[in-house]
């Protein structure tokens, strides 16, 4: 797409605070000059707020305190004065309820951090799973320039020579001490093997697919996803970001700039050839709907429905994003789905070229890794989106990751009113289940947990592992880690809570699933569904106080990407009043 910069130099939003010999400028200069800074720094260069995620309690992103250093020589050496900023850190290994309750309001203070401190552009720097789209979400209600750093993967694990990719052998190992193969011992020592370096999932999970998506929809440097983060070229990619994002202020690029609708149908089709979490469906359509786009459920299926899923990382394939980096990464990708005609190859980035233009002579160094269309690991990859009476507003399920003989199949219900009710039941011998039931999960989703958990792709029960059984079809209104494999269909809408039809499915009814039609049914007459619609009684809890209750209140629908309803759209970057 054409950009036209903006000219320069000019007054800049900052200059607000900092321009000029009135009271109120030298009140806002004088407090910031107790932190050494000369008085130069105040003279109409940009100021870029360094947006850091980082906290000991996140993980992920743990050591972006170190990359916040490699963004400040950045922005000084392009002529920008940099002031690092703390913004809310939602971990996923450690929040309760959910990391997910938490999204919502992460980027609601990093939007008002934004919108109210004296900041010409953003250096949005994040890691761990929800951290990412929130501060984007954040970005694209501000509409301040602003660039992605992440903080990129951990290196790969290895136990007893075997890789060992974070989440998904925890899981797999999981069902083996259940299922008798691994003692607990050993699953106890396979932990060390886990997380053995500073950085997020080293697996495609929601962090490693919302660092691509943040690349893929034009908002990092190209190459930026996949660099390990102990690799010193994390460090130089986060110091040329501090560079370029003092040029975008210059230029006055912003994120409504880049985050076009062909931008966030990049992104899907993007997803689909990683093979992407699930989790990226609500992310994008949160964005989407926080800078005015109109991305929907349907437009992931009918992007992402065609497109061969070429990366070969587990939770789908076997490698991890060590070997994906060393393999070209994603702008290797990228480049194949232009070549593909499965790219809008003008769609502009924060670097200033266009998408095609970043990526049009990069090599593939793996082509096991990074594999051609037709060794893909599965021809038709993306997000499946289903509907039928079960799920009126749509369900997802992710391809790649589930079990090929189970995406036709009908089953009888076994059903779990909530998460407590499937952690007291599961392990029952006396549980009436096999491999040919379909687990059904209820009141798990944005209203019910609160907060919508990963705690879609339940645990099969001891009795049906014994027997060498790793799959089941399994429905719920929740999420699933990204890390996660197996036939699960997710973020049902509308959820158990708000008295979609999921509320009302009981043990013992029929669920066809049918993925190659797009159709998830209950297989009971129209007139028994609206008889028990009718009857319905919400059974979630209910908060009368405290953030809890205003996200039960105001949040949205899965299918809609679960955002406040008071959050969605474009903002803009207003000046508040200045009381002194």
């Amino acid at each position: 797409m054409a950009f036209t910069k903006a000219t320069w130099p000019r007054k800049l939003r900052s200059q607000e605070w900092f321009g000029g010999t009135g009271r109120d400028q030298i009140y806002h200069r004088g407090w910031m000059k107790n932190q050494g800074f000369p008085h130069d720094l105040f003279d109409g260069r940009p100021v870029i707020g360094i947006m850091n995620t980082w906290s000991e309690l996140t993980p992920c992103n743990a050591h972006l305190n170190v990359l916040a250093e490699s963004v400040k020589r950045g922005v000084y050496e392009a002529g920008g004065f940099p002031v690092e900023v703390p913004a809310f850190s939602a971990s996923e290994s450690g929040f309760r309820p959910t990391a997910m309750m938490f999204r919502n309001l992460a980027a609601m203070s990093v939007e008002e951090q934004i919108r109210g401190q004296p900041m010409d552009g953003c250096v949005l720097l994040v890691g761990c799973d929800k951290t990412t789209p929130s501060l984007l979400m954040a970005a694209a209600s501000t509409d301040m320039p602003s660039i992605v750093v992440t903080g990129g993967p951990m290196l790969n694990g290895y136990y007893k020579g075997e890789r060992v990719g974070s989440g998904t052998h925890l899981w797999r190992f999981s069902e083996a001490v259940k299922a008798g193969e691994m003692t607990a011992e050993e699953f106890s020592e396979a932990e060390a093997s886990m997380s053995r370096s500073a950085g997020s999932c080293n697996t495609m999970g929601t962090a490693s697919t919302m660092a691509s998506m943040a690349e893929a929809l034009g908002m990092a440097l190209s190459g930026n996803a996949a660099i390990p983060a102990v690799d010193s070229r994390r460090r130089v990619m986060a110091q040329m970001s501090g560079r370029r994002i003092v040029d975008m202020v210059k230029d006055d690029l912003k994120p409504s700039d880049v985050l076009t609708k062909e931008a966030f149908e990049n992104a899907i089709r993007t997803n689909a050839a990683i093979g992407g979490s699930t989790n990226a469906v609500i992310h994008l359509l949160a964005i989407a709907g926080r800078v005015g786009i109109d991305l929907t459920l349907e437009d992931w299926d009918r992007c992402g429905r065609d497109v061969p899923t070429i990366v070969n990382l587990m939770p789908s394939g076997k490698y991890l994003m060590e070997e994906f980096f060393y393999a070209g990464g994603l702008p290797v990708v990228i480049k194949r789905l232009g070549e593909a005609g499965l790219l809008h190859k003008d769609a502009l980035t924060v670097s200033g070229e266009t998408m095609w233009e970043q990526v049009k002579d990069v090599t593939n160094h793996d082509e096991d890794v990074i594999r051609p269309a037709e060794k893909a690991l599965t021809q038709s990859g993306g997000i499946v989106v289903l509907k039928g009476n079960l799920a009126p507003k749509g369900a997802v399920l992710k391809p790649s990751a589930s079990s090929a003989h189970l995406l036709t199949h009908r089953g009888r219900a076994v059903v779990f009113e909530d998460i407590d009710d499937y952690k007291a039941k599961i392990n029952d011998e006396a549980l009436d289940i096999d491999e040919t039931c379909v687990m059904v999960m209820k009141n798990c989703g944005p209203k019910g947990y609160p907060g919508m958990a990963e705690v879609g792709n339940m645990g099969l029960p001891p009795k049906v592992l014994r027997k060498g059984i790793t799959d089941m079809v399994r429905i719920s209104d929740a999420r699933m880690s990204g890390t996660a494999y197996g036939t699960v269909v997710l973020h049902t809408s509308p959820e158990a809570a708000a008295g979609g039809p999921l509320a009302v499915v009981q043990t013992g009814d029929f669920i066809e699933l049918d993925v190659p039609n797009r159709r998830l049914h209950l297989d009971i007459s129209d007139e028994e569904l609206t008889r028990r619609l009718a009857a319905w009684q919400p059974k979630h809890e209910q908060y009368d106080s405290g953030y809890a209750w205003l996200h039960q209140q105001h949040v949205q629908g899965a299918d809609t990407g679960a955002d406040l309803d008071f959050l969605r759209g474009n903002r803009g970057k207003a000046v508040g009043r200045d009381s002194h």
